[in-house]
């Protein structure tokens, strides 16, 4: 079973997370941050994971600490769902269109956290979200999960629609990179023997 419950409390924000590798893509989604739990809805769909957050964060400040604690326990909840990593397909990428934008991303799930990030985003808000914030999600993720992460905008000006081609694309890589690969069926997919 390729699934793990995440608990995280700090003096900002009280997250808990519920990550099953090989769901169906069930969402149940509350992070009090609206346009969050809606590129975390449609992350889960299109990974084709089942996935539960919640967080009680410090949002009268602003939604930077909720959006990058969620990120830390997403990517924990991923790095101890795939435990040793024995039989993985381990890369995983897509380019996907969404609208105007086009997005590349790229995963490795090497075991070393990285993250190389590159969108242009034309406004510093979509709706109340800063735009920043996606680099700060996505560099958490990478770190804690335990994986390389390239992300490239190659088209696009709607700063949505680049966002939001980002979490889907992501979610296809990683769906592809976490399949059960049945070549090599309990091997490490390295020459090292460890991930």
């Amino acid at each position: 079973m390729r699934t793990t419950e995440i608990s995280r409390k700090t003096g900002e924000t009280d997250i808990l997370v519920k990550l099953d590798l090989d769901g169906s893509g069930k969402a149940e989604i509350d992070t009090g941050v609206g346009f969050l739990d809606h590129m975390l809805e449609l992350f889960t769909r299109h990974g084709r994971f089942d996935l539960t957050v919640s967080c009680r964060g410090d949002t009268r400040v602003d939604d930077h600490h909720s959006t990058e604690d969620i990120g830390i326990a997403l990517g924990q909840a991923f790095d101890r769902a795939l435990g040793d990593r024995k039989g993985i397909t381990r890369y995983g990428q897509m380019i996907l269109p969404m609208d105007e934008s086009l997005i590349l991303s790229a995963v490795d799930l090497s075991g070393r956290g990285f993250l190389a990030y590159d969108l242009r985003l034309m406004t510093e808000k979509v709706g109340t979200f800063d735009t920043e914030l996606g680099e700060e999600f996505f560099r958490a993720l990478a770190m804690n999960a335990r994986m390389t992460l390239h992300i490239r905008q190659l088209d696009g000006r709607n700063s949505h629609h680049i966002l939001e081609g980002a979490f889907k694309s992501v979610a296809r890589s990683l769906r592809a990179a976490v399949k059960p690969d049945p070549d090599c069926a309990g091997e490490i997919p390295s020459t090292k023997g460890v991930l």
